[in-house]
Parts: structure tokens; sequence; C-alpha cells
């Protein structure tokens, strides 16, 4: 049977035509490789080298085997190559899970800080609500998620991230737009545009009517918060969205905000990932991201807050 160690030490000195030059490469002393090369020899029963004035050079066998054997060492260091890429972040994938709204208003900054950290590593970002990006980690398609808990599973661990506001929208021409403060009667049977089941903010909002004693009046549910911004500016409806998500509209006036009288609604956004499956390098470096950007301090005050201390830093 093929020894590959003395293949490996026949490759080494053929490369250098040189037995010392082998040893430094191989990083074992001369004697070892002059030994290996021999048993080589004697399982091949050639001559693979012969002596030209004080150094060596290969017979035509010799030649003939290290053309054959070469790519398999150069395949070698290849190899090694990739595996110090991939364990110094010059290399690699992060597979990131996010809710939809997520996608659009928290994970440009993390992703744009985590590359500024990790140039190299490509980021493949899935987006559905919590529940499937749940379910993503479950099923190893991603492998960290910045989701809303919505249900406490056992092989799930979720860390808190951030707190973010859940804001009630209406649009300006509304007719409740005159008041300041709204008790909860007073949009208790207007038309209301919900996220899709299965996200935080749906279970949030009806978790808010529940307690109220009554059932919203559903014109449309949908997972795209921007068609739920359209539809409310038009005035088609009332709706709630985290105020990150509809910063720019409420600058533009394009949407307004009204606080309901005894209700602080918030979201707590988690970073998650599996409990028993060991984090990939990569995965392990965003998470060290997100602990420099909070400073070790969880959760903030809405990522906002983060955004804005980092562009005042």
């Amino acid at each position: 049977m093929l020894n590959l160690n003395q293949i490996r030490a026949f490759y080494h000195v053929s490369k250098n035509l040189s037995f010392t030059a082998a040893a430094k490469e191989l990083f074992i002393t001369q004697p070892a490789v002059t030994a290996q090369v021999k048993a080589f020899e004697e399982y091949c029963e050639l001559e693979l080298f012969k002596k030209r004035g004080r150094g060596i050079c290969l017979t035509d066998e010799g030649a003939a085997l290290y053309q054959s054997v070469r790519p398999i060492f150069e395949k070698e260091k290849e190899i090694e190559n990739l595996i110090t890429d991939l364990r110094g972040l010059k290399r690699g994938i992060l597979r990131l899970g996010t809710s939809k709204t997520y996608a659009r208003y928290i994970m440009p900054f993390l992703m744009r800080e985590f590359h500024a950290r990790h140039r190299h590593i490509e980021i493949h970002l899935d987006e559905g609500s919590s529940t499937a990006m749940i379910r993503s980690l479950l099923d190893l398609k991603n492998e960290v998620a910045i989701i809303a808990k919505v249900v406490d599973e056992p092989d799930v661990e979720f860390i808190p991230f951030s707190e973010e506001e859940l804001i009630l929208l209406l649009s300006p021409e509304h007719p409740l737009a005159g008041k300041k403060r709204l008790a909860f009667e007073d949009i208790s049977r207007e038309p209301v545009i919900l996220k899709e089941t299965g996200s935080k903010t749906r279970m949030v909002v009806n978790d808010l009517y529940e307690r109220h004693g009554c059932t919203p009046d559903i014109l449309m549910e949908t997972a795209n918060a921007d068609f739920i911004k359209q539809f409310v500016e038009r005035g088609e409806g009332i709706s709630f969205l985290v105020r990150g998500a509809v910063d720019a509209e409420l600058r533009q006036k394009r949407l307004i905000s009204r606080p309901i009288i005894g209700e602080t609604i918030t979201i707590d956004v988690s970073i998650a990932y599996l409990k028993n499956q060991p984090l990939s390098p990569v995965a392990k470096a965003f998470l060290e991201t997100l602990t420099e950007l909070t400073a070790g301090k969880k959760p903030i005050k809405g990522i906002h807050s983060l955004i804005l201390r980092e562009k005042n830093s």
C-alpha cells in the first residue's frame, strides 16, 4: 500500500532537488527525509534520484512519478491556504436570517459594520417571518437570526439585542389626525392593515386588541411593510409598525403617529442561534461585532439610537 508520508517526502525532494530544502519545508530532519525516500524507492523497486556533481537529479522514472504526484501536493497547499483563510476570516459565508422589516432598517447598518471589520466575508441574508426564521435555524439553513422572539424554542438561544417601539400609523388626512393622543376606543373600529401571521408585530397587535376585548377589523395582511405604508398614506386604514421602519415617512410627514393613552407597545428583538450547534468562526465574528457595537449592553433602546451613536463617535 502506498505510504503518503513517503510520497510527500519524495515530492518535496523532487521539487527542490535537495534533501536539505525538503527537510526544512517538512519540519523534519534530513536523515528522516532520506529514510522516507529510500523506503519509497524500495516500495517502487525503482531508482528515483541519481547524483549529479554535488547535487541530485531525477531519473526518468522519478520524473514521471513527480509529474503524477505534483498535482496532489499542490492541491494540498491550496487546501492549507483555504483553511488558513477561513480561520483568519479572509474567506467565508455568513448565513443570516431576519424579518422583512428588519432587513430594510436594521440589517444594512449591522452588515455595514460587520463588513468594515471583515470585508472578505460574503453575507447571505434570508428574509421571512420570525417564525420562519426560527425554523431556518433548526433546519440549518441559517446560522444566526436577528428576529423578535415569538415562541419558546428549547433548541434556540435568544439573546436580547434591542427594544423597538411599535407605533400607531395614520394618514395626515385621517379624521383622527387632529387629536394629539388617542384612546384605544378611537381606533378599535378602524380598518387596520396588519403584518403577516407568524410575525411578532402581528402577535403584539392581536394582544393589544384582545386586552381591550375586541377584534381588529382587518383590511389586509401582508409581510411587505412598504405596502402597509402606502395603504395607510392613502388613508385606506391604520396600521402598526416599528418606528425605525417609518422614520423617513414621519420626517416627510407622509405619515403621522399618535400615542395610545395608557399604552406603550414595544417589540424585543433578539439574536438567535442554535444552542447545541458550534458556531462557525464567521458567525462568532458577527456576534463579536454586535457586542462591540452595543458595548456589551443589551437590549439597546432602538436600533436608531445605535446608528446615531456610531455617526457621532
